[in-house]
């Protein structure tokens, strides 16, 4: 079989392969892309007071165990915080996957929303469905989309380079040699 029909095969059923997953890459890393100016995946970042902020962590817990709607009833329900003290802003991202935003200057709650681009990220890297899945399914399905890509450039590339191999032989052989 020779090399061009072999790579053709290879890259033809390598794409029916990684459809799915490759496919999930996609419209995840999209959504990833946008995430700060499409709310549905990511809540809009409110502005706080001040430029440092005095809320203390027991304060940031009692906050949020204040209003029911967060569901938080100790750190435990607490994922992580994201202080960001140019914006005035604390952020605390629930288990839930709620994002409650607070003024790092009163300790007033500004915001109360679902934040999805923790899952989406999830499923951007297969882990939403297990670590076998992000290393035995997702992990191969990129490595087979760079050797696709390589046969690609391949494919896209041997038509230009035959020609111009055909055109340099034209062009020697039509001329004669001097000495």
């Amino acid at each position: 079989m020779r090399a061009t029909v072999l790579n053709r095969k290879v890259h033809y059923w390598l794409s029916l392969g990684i459809a799915l997953p490759v496919l999930l890459v996609l419209l995840t890393g999209l959504l990833l892309q946008v995430k700060k100016q499409v709310p549905w995946v990511q809540p809009i970042e409110n502005r706080g007071t001040g430029k440092s902020p005095t809320v203390e962590m027991a304060q940031i817990l009692a906050i949020c165990q204040s209003n029911p709607e967060t569901g938080i009833q100790s750190w435990a329900d607490i994922n992580r915080l994201d202080i960001r003290p140019s914006k005035g802003l604390i952020k605390v991202a629930t288990e839930a996957n709620l994002e409650v935003q607070i003024d790092a200057g009163t300790g007033a709650i500004l915001q109360i929303a679902v934040r999805r681009s923790d899952w989406i990220e999830a499923l951007h890297d297969g882990s939403f469905f297990s670590n076998a899945v992000k290393y035995g399914i997702f992990l191969p399905s990129g490595i087979l989309l760079l050797v696709m890509w390589l046969t690609g450039m391949i494919l896209f590339v041997q038509p230009m380079w035959i020609r111009w191999r055909r055109k340099r032989q034209a062009g020697q052989s039509g001329k004669s040699v001097e000495r």
